[in-house]
């Protein structure tokens, strides 16, 4: 990184230089062409050069300090104005100690030429000023843009953090609840539940620093969390995973099938006495992994009528934060005329990149 730093500094350096001279140089050849002796002609580009260097180095320092807004430009401006003026002096200054004595008619040449010469630093500097300022307007603005794009990352990981975070206190308070349930009248039924938990939970915060997981890792960490709803549920609960080859390398945002198939239980066992089918299947579409969740569901009941709750709601929001579209997330129910079984559909669209 150093070494780097170094050669780009280096041909910074290094291109100033060659500018600097090519332009001293064509000076001294104007002014000779013009009719100047080349001894004049040498010392005029040499001294106003230097003077003008001296005077840009200037600028550039009290710029990085003191950068003017649009308002206040013009100060700028009167400023180029009286910095051209003192630099005009000086050259007058320099110019007669050098070719005192040398050549008489330098005085009458110098003194002729100085309303030009002020009108020609100024416009120099304030050229220089102009492009000085607007590169550190530029150069402040990205930095303001960079500090506001790295607080709107960490507040939205903030918020996906929160939102993670969220889900797993109302399953794990279930699951306890389930568990001292179980302890008492199935004890075999409670110690197989508190080892699923256990796994459930490391493999959970062994996730939470994953923001994308493989949906084969996806699937086998809600495996383990589907046989704890088992072990709630008994032989209620029926579930059914189809997904290929070809989709379990696809990525998806970690832990976020959970709180739908969570969604998914609730509407489709709370409200029945039956056996419930649970079924999910994951399919892949151009750019796109689609995971779709179907549970059934009675039409009578005003619960499963709302639909969505926190879980569906939060799952939506997070597609949001990682991808910025609200589209990925879609819910449609289907009213079985024959069959008499309603189903409740939910479809997530991953992009893949």
């Amino acid at each position: 990184m150093t070494t780097r730093k170094s050669n780009s500094l280096f041909v910074q350096v290094a291109a100033v230089t060659v500018i600097a001279f090519t332009w001293s140089t064509l000076h001294a050849f104007g002014l000779y062409w013009s009719g100047f002796d080349w001894q004049y002609a040498i010392a005029d580009s040499a001294v106003s050069n230097s003077l003008n260097a001296l005077a840009v180095f200037v600028l550039y320092n009290t710029l990085r300090f003191y950068q003017p807004s649009h308002s206040k430009l013009v100060y700028l401006f009167f400023w180029n104005i009286l910095l051209a003026k003192a630099i005009s002096l000086i050259f007058i200054f320099v110019m007669q100690q050098i070719f005192s004595g040398l050549f008489t008619p330098v005085s009458a040449v110098i003194n002729s030429t100085i309303i030009f010469r002020i009108a020609y630093e100024t416009l120099l500097l304030t050229s220089f000023s102009l492009v000085i300022w607007l590169w550190n307007n530029n150069k402040r603005q990205m930095e303001s843009d960079a500090r506001k794009s790295s607080l709107e990352k960490l507040a939205r990981e903030a918020e996906l953090f929160n939102l993670r975070q969220q889900l797993q206190p109302h399953f794990l308070f279930n699951s306890l609840n389930s568990i001292s349930a179980l302890a008492g009248s199935q004890p075999e039924q409670a110690r197989k539940m508190i080892q699923q938990l256990s796994d459930f939970l490391r493999g959970t915060l062994k996730k939470d620093d994953q923001q994308f997981s493989t949906l084969e890792k996806e699937l086998q960490h809600l495996s383990l969390y589907l046989e704890i709803e088992k072990v709630r549920f008994g032989h209620r609960l029926k579930t059914e995973i189809i997904a290929d080859e070809q989709t379990n390398k696809l990525l998806l945002p970690s832990l976020l099938l959970q709180p739908i198939v969570e969604n998914a239980i609730k509407f489709g066992l709370y409200d029945s006495v039956g056996e419930v089918l649970i079924q999910i299947r994951a399919s892949a579409h151009e750019n796109y992994l689609a995971i779709e969740i179907q549970n059934p569901f009675d039409a009578a009941t005003v619960t499963a009528q709302s639909g969505t709750g926190f879980g569906l709601s939060s799952v939506q929001r997070r597609l949001f934060l990682l991808f910025s579209r609200n589209d990925l997330l879609n819910t449609k129910s289907i009213v079985g005329e024959d069959t008499n079984i309603n189903i409740f559909s939910t479809t997530i669209k991953i992009p893949q990149s």
